[in-house]
């Protein structure tokens, strides 16, 4: 059994730290981008299984790069997707369905949380 290859993207150097650390010693294994058009560029050239993108990052939003996985071709595109939040609006809510991700996390979280999510979404 190959360890799950996760994709990380998030603007804030601690948080990814502190999620990477976090995931890497569950035997998940992380590629770190820091916004949404490097995690396009990420998601063209390699094969994941499970996507975690922040709602707010510099050049494309979680939910843009989401929206545009879920049109494309990608090897990608039926992944699950994570969108990491601080955005708890019903609007924002709905705009991260309509782009297709499959479920969001409300910052601030706790990295167990994420783990538990993260756990589910790939026994499927």
């Amino acid at each position: 059994m190959s360890a799950y290859k996760i994709l990380l993207a998030d603007d804030e150097l601690a948080l990814r730290f502190l999620l990477t650390e976090t995931l890497s010693d569950e035997g998940y294994v992380i590629t770190e981008v820091e916004d949404g058009q490097q995690a396009i560029e990420q998601l063209s050239k390699e094969a994941y299984d499970l996507i975690i993108l922040d709602y707010m990052m510099p050049e494309r939003t979680g939910v843009e790069v989401c929206s545009w996985l879920r049109q494309s071709d990608n090897v990608n595109k039926d992944l699950p997707v994570i969108l990491l939040t601080a955005k708890a609006l019903e609007k924002d809510k709905e705009k991260a369905k309509a782009a297709g991700v499959t479920t969001y996390i409300v910052k601030p979280f706790s990295p167990l949380q994420l783990l538990d999510t993260i756990g589910q979404l790939l026994q499927r």
